[in-house]
């Protein structure tokens, strides 16, 4: 299934595209002046150019890249970050460097990913007592110890 999604690219980078056919996550570059030098536990906003409007009913999912949180340190807060569907200004994505040395991020380097998704709005409805299950209330790992 495909949807189309409008979308003004203001960088001199290539469109959002999958790296493989059967990739989910559209590449996102980086748009900077000059390149963007992070010192170890900074952060900062970097730009992509992009701008886009996507259909109701959808939303976009900026995920980290695996490659650079193993290789260079480098992630996103945040994550994964949700665009809505009436958001229309430019893309920019948080990027940390959980590394222990200083990391630079050049224009065009990619730097996370995008997934767009369906999801749907839900109605809450208030009542005093929930349906009772086997789990109940455990959590946070209850199932993990015996």
């Amino acid at each position: 299934m495909s949807i189309t999604v409008k979308i003004i690219n203001q960088s001199n980078n290539p469109l959002p595209e999958y790296a493989t056919a059967s990739s989910a996550g559209l590449d996102l570059r980086a748009f900077l002046e000059a390149p963007v030098t992070l010192q170890s536990l900074e952060r900062t906003l970097i730009p992509t150019g992009l701008f886009m409007e996507l259909p109701e009913g959808y939303e976009a999912q900026v995920r980290p890249r695996s490659g650079l949180a193993i290789k260079q340190g480098l992630t996103l807060l945040n994550t994964p970050g949700t665009i809505d569907a009436d958001y229309r200004g430019e893309i920019k994505i948080i990027v940390i460097n959980l590394s222990n040395e200083p990391q630079t991020i050049h224009s065009g380097d990619r730097i996370a990913q995008m997934i767009i998704a369906p999801y749907l709005q839900v109605h809450m409805l208030e009542v005093t007592l929930l349906t009772d299950t086997t789990r109940g209330s455990g959590g946070f790992g209850h199932t993990g110890k015996s």
